[in-house]
């Protein structure tokens, strides 16, 4: 199951690894390396420095990249670079500051359901908005929600959001405890505490599956 496979991996890989941009490791392959912030943000890894005018920002571009991404599951690079997306002959290798599938703004689509994107790809990369199943660890203070199951089933808020987001948190079990509640559009949801519970403990304690 890709979610156990997903939660067994390290979350930042401080080994450092030899590579060039591009190189060639077989006849027609190109290999590249990528880093994705805990903003969401996609980079060159050895990007010396890493803000928003050194981003990727083409938005079809993030879309071909993200739809395309996975475990690693080859035996090149799946320590230091745990994710992988395949763009035809270029391999590219990706690691992050903590998870892949960063979610950065919520939004109605067309038919007034409410979307949450991600990738910084707008309405290109989207899902249905959860708000009962928001969560929030207080010791990072950092806040989750579903991810499809190709990228592990979880992703992170970006600060901007999870900012926003916990500004209508209840928190019935004292503040040291994820929240129990989330008001959002005039209405309160009880918060699901149970789906992230496995992830989270497991991605802490680095069980393998």
């Amino acid at each position: 199951m890709i979610l156990r496979r997903f939660i067994s991996l390290p979350l930042k890989n401080a080994r450092k690894v030899s590579y060039v941009q591009g190189q060639s490791p077989a006849p027609k392959i190109r290999e590249y390396f990528y880093y994705i912030d805990h903003e969401g943000m996609l980079f060159l890894d050895d990007a010396r420095i890493k803000n928003f005018t050194s981003c990727f920002k083409e938005k079809q571009f993030l879309e071909f990249f993200f739809k395309r991404l996975k475990l690693n599951d080859t035996e090149r690079y799946n320590e230091e670079f745990p994710f992988l997306s395949v763009c035809g002959r270029e391999r590219n290798y990706i690691r992050c500051d903590d998870l892949p599938i960063v979610f950065t703004h919520i939004f109605e689509d067309n038919d007034k359901a409410e979307m949450i994107s991600y990738a910084h790809a707008g309405d290109k990369l989207r899902m249905p908005w959860e708000p009962n199943r928001v969560c929030m660890f207080p010791d990072s203070g950092r806040v989750y929600h579903p991810a499809p199951e190709r990228y592990g089933s979880i992703g992170l808020i970006r600060s901007k959001l999870a900012i926003e987001l916990s500004s209508y948190f209840t928190f019935q079990n004292g503040e040291e405890q994820p929240p129990t509640h989330l008001s959002w559009k005039n209405e309160t949801y009880e918060l699901d505490q149970h789906w992230w519970k496995e992830t989270y403990i497991g991605r802490r304690e680095g069980k393998v599956s």
